[in-house]
Order: C-alpha cells, then sequence, then structure tokens
C-alpha cells in the first residue's frame, strides 16, 4: 500500500505521527470505450466552449455557476489562505460512545500507521479507545477539503472514517410516514419469527460478487478464445402472495428448510366464516353423531318394550286358535 497523506493526530498535549492508506479498494471491472471496428482507444480533449480552442491544464481554473449564464472563477491564490486546506494535523474534537454515531454518516476508509518513534503514543491511544469503548471525533483535511471523521480500532489499527456533515444527509419525507398504518399481533409475531429462522452471525468472506465473477468469466473466456458456458438459471421467485400472513409463513417454512431445520409442511388456511375448518366441522357433527346412537338406558327401555308388544300380541293369538278348533 502507499500512504496517501502524512500528519499527526493531536489530543491535548500529545502528538503522534501517522501515515494515512485507503482501507478499501473497488474491484469493478473497468472498461475503456473503444472504436468499435478496429479497438482503437477513443480520445477526449479539453476545448473551450466560446473560442473551441484545445486548453492545456494550466490554463485550466475552477468556476462558480452563480445562475444566469454568469461564471465566478476562482484560482489557486483564493483557495490558499482557506482554513486547514494545508495542516497536516488530524485534531481530536472529542470522545463519544461508538452507537451515537449513525453509519448512515460514514463515507471513507484510511488505515492510520504510526510513523518513526510513534509507535508507542500510537498503541496507547488504540488501546484506550478499546479499554473506552468509545471513538475519537475529530477533522481533518484531506485533498483541500475540511472533513469530519471518526477514529475507532479495527483488528488493532486505528482505523479513520471520514464522514459526511450533518446538513449532506437528505431527510426522508414519504408520504407512508403521515399514514396510520396498524399491524396486527400476530403478523408482528410471524415476521419475528421469520427473522429468528433466519439469524445468522454475519462472516462478510461468505458472500461474493457474483455479477463481477461472471462478467470476467467472460472477458477469461474470451482472451482464450473458448465459449462460454452459461450458468445454470437460478429458480424462479414465487409470485407475490396477496395474504401477508400467508407469505410470513410460507416464508418461516422455506427458511427452516433451507437450514435443514425440519421438512417444509403444508400451510393451514386461516379459518374464516365462510370456510370452516375440518376441525370445525367434526365438532358439529359429533354431536349429531352421538345423538343418533342410543344410550345404554335407552336399549334396555326399547328391549322392554319389544318384549311386552311381543307377550301381548301372543296373549291375543292364543284364543284365536282356541275358537278355530271349538267350530271344528
Amino acid at each position: 500500500m502507499r500512504a496517501i497523506w502524512k500528519g499527526a493526530v493531536s489530543f491535548g498535549l500529545v502528538s503522534i505521527a501517522v501515515k494515512l492508506y485507503s482501507a478499501t479498494e473497488e474491484k469493478d471491472i473497468r472498461f475503456h470505450q473503444v472504436h468499435r471496428t478496429d479497438g482503437g482507444r477513443i480520445k477526449y480533449q479539453r476545448t473551450c466552449s466560446v473560442d473551441g480552442e484545445v486548453v492545456s491544464y494550466d490554463d485550466i481554473a475552477k468556476g462558480y455557476d452563480i445562475g444566469g449564464g454568469e461564471m465566478v472563477v476562482l484560482t489557486d491564490d483564493d483557495f490558499a489562505d482557506l482554513p486547514l486546506t494545508t495542516s497536516r494535523a488530524i485534531d481530536v474534537l472529542q470522545f463519544v460512545p461508538a452507537e451515537q454515531i449513525d453509519p448512515l454518516l460514514f463515507a471513507k476508509a484510511y488505515y492510520l500507521e504510526p510513523e518513526g518513534q510513534a509507535a508507542k503514543p500510537y498503541v496507547l491511544l488504540r488501546d484506550a479507545l478499546t479499554e473506552s469503548d468509545r471513538v475519537a471525533v475529530v477533522k481533518i483535511a484531506i485533498r483541500q477539503r475540511e472533513q469530519l471523521a471518526t477514529l475507532r480500532v479495527h483488528e488493532n489499527v486505528l482505523v479513520l472514517n471520514t464522514m459526511l456533515w450533518p446538513d449532506e444527509v437528505r431527510t426522508p419525507e414519504f408520504g407512508f410516514l403521515d399514514d396510520d398504518i396498524e399491524t396486527r399481533p400476530a403478523e408482528l409475531a410471524m415476521a419475528s419469527s421469520l427473522i429468528d429462522s433466519m439469524a445468522g452471525s454475519f462472516q462478510p468472506d461468505e458472500f461474493t460478487d457474483n455479477y463481477r465473477a461472471a462478467l470476467q468469466e467472460v472477458i477469461d473466456a474470451k482472451v482464450e478464445g473458448r465459449e462460454v458456458v452459461a450458468p445454470e438459471e437460478p429458480e424462479a421467485a414465487p409470485a407475490a402472495a396477496v395474504d401477508l400472513m400467508a407469505a410470513l409463513k410460507a416464508s418461516v417454512e422455506r427458511a427452516k428448510q433451507a437450514r435443514g431445520e425440519s421438512a417444509p409442511t403444508k400451510a393451514t388456511p386461516t379459518p374464516t366464516k365462510a370456510t370452516p375448518t375440518k376441525a370445525t366441522k367434526a365438532t358439529k357433527a359429533a354431536p349429531a353423531k352421538k345423538a343418533a346412537e342410543p344410550t345404554p338406558i335407552k336399549k334396555a327401555a326399547a328391549k322392554k318394550t319389544a318384549a311386552t308388544k311381543t307377550t301381548t300380541a301372543a296373549k291375543k293369538s292364543t284364543p284365536a286358535k282356541k275358537a278355530v278348533k271349538k267350530s271344528a
């Protein structure tokens, strides 16, 4: 890595000489604009819009558009007396709890390396920040611009994160924020269940830029003169569900299946007045079934009644037979 800035961290009467290095780098695949027919690079010239002449870097100044077609031209001398443009100090303003800094404010990250004999005070500041669980709010001038930043510890190295100024963060002004939207407890519970089923420990190395990898494969195939093998098409995303609860339940089951926790089960339809569940139907049918089946006491009464009828019928039939014999 190459140092892009040298200066000193200053807090109180302590000064720590440091070098500044970019902590991140973009991995995007970059292209040049070329002529389609012969591959020649496309070049651009700096021309003046007024006289059409080509302008060298020495004759280029900074201009501020004030509107109405008027431009204010600023030279290097105009920037020379601005505060902190040439300062080589990282001034510590205060130490604050880390959770008070909204990540939305962070812009770019830099590593700080101690220079010369500054290793001991560097390590002292590092250990003190770790022990207090705080970050230092600082000001620094990089590339002729004063910036707000923080100093924190990452893998035993001091990291400077430049920050946006508060007036550079836009206020979210969306219509739905004024609407009275309520969520049902059951929906909130199901959403929490979905979050629990997808909970994990963040490991950055587990995630990759699939687009960049596929694009690099295309470039390598072009260079080697081979055919690009098309990757397998991913599963089509399921259609958006109209019922929020049904979508949440299906999502929980899908997440559990992906983690191998349990086999997928069919979602039970939500009971409604129009569509009773099987359990409701069974409950309603049960009393009718029991009513149709006689109890043991009723069975005994029925047997007694049947026996009485049989005896009466037998008594009536006996005299009739005697009468027949007598007439004969």
